[in-house]
């Protein structure tokens, strides 16, 4: 049977008492496949901010574990790659057992994510919320292009018609929510279907729940890997999918 490496922290990170104080009930969670050449950096801001974070390694090739590990991060690493769905319900899994955050977010690994718009979220989710989720709408500082905004804002307008909510950004990855419901949340699908089974459960009713305008930058690296447009495209699909597939339950 498959099982789980788990590597908790080697090296102290550089943290000063005020920042660490500011930001002991928080843990992010950042999933990480083959992202050598920026994670380490990600999550040193992070954690010099004095956040922690569990980094969750998705089978990587290359030497993402290591630069994790320099980092003094706990590492939770998969023997076999189990996607976006299944890395970030094992960095939930994790961050449940291993630390006793109030908060628990996720945060991409390429770079894409802004720490400010993250310590934005950490104060608003203080004020009662039970659930925070970045957007890309709220504000026009995320660049990108016509069509991509296009396929995302219909993506929404069929996820709150399924859900009953009023999202502006219904797949960010973005996101902060309290330890209990990050205890409830169970995920199922791999790939890009789990964006959309995590925004449905995030969206139950009952939850405070509230969106945060977030700058994502969408940089060469994150290009490079295909993120942009093929990733659009899918959350469109599959949130069609699902909708459609609630619909006939509903008959």
């Amino acid at each position: 049977m498959n099982t789980l490496t788990v590597v908790e922290p080697t090296a102290p990170s550089t943290v000063s008492p005020v920042a660490e104080d500011g930001f002991a009930d928080v843990v992010v969670i950042v999933r990480v496949y083959n992202e050598a050449p920026v994670v380490g950096g990600v999550i040193a801001e992070l954690m010099a901010a004095g956040i922690s974070v569990v980094a969750v390694d998705d089978a990587s090739t290359d030497g993402s574990a290591g630069e994790i590990d320099r980092t003094g991060a706990l590492r939770v690493s998969h023997p076999i790659n189990l996607g976006a769905g299944g890395a970030l319900q094992t960095g939930l899994e994790a961050a449940l057992k291993f630390t006793d955050a109030r908060y628990i977010g996720c945060f991409d690994a390429d770079g894409q994510h802004q720490l400010v718009d993250l310590i934005g979220m950490i104060r608003t989710i203080r004020q009662g919320y039970d659930v925070v989720m970045g957007s890309r709408f709220l504000d026009g500082k995320t660049e990108m292009s016509p069509l991509r905004r296009l396929i995302l804002r219909t993506a929404t307008k069929v996820f709150n018609r399924g859900a009953g909510t009023r999202l502006t950004d219904a797949h960010n990855g973005l996101r902060l929510m309290t330890r209990e419901v990050a205890a409830a949340t169970r995920l199922t699908q791999t790939g890009m279907a789990y964006a959309s089974e995590l925004e449905r459960q995030l969206t139950r009713p009952g939850h405070r729940l509230t969106e945060f305008p977030v700058h994502i930058l969408y940089t060469e690296y994150s290009k490079s890997k295909g993120q942009p447009l093929l990733n659009s495209v899918n959350i469109l699909a599959d949130t069609i999918a699902h909708r459609l597939g609630s619909g006939r339950a509903a008959l």
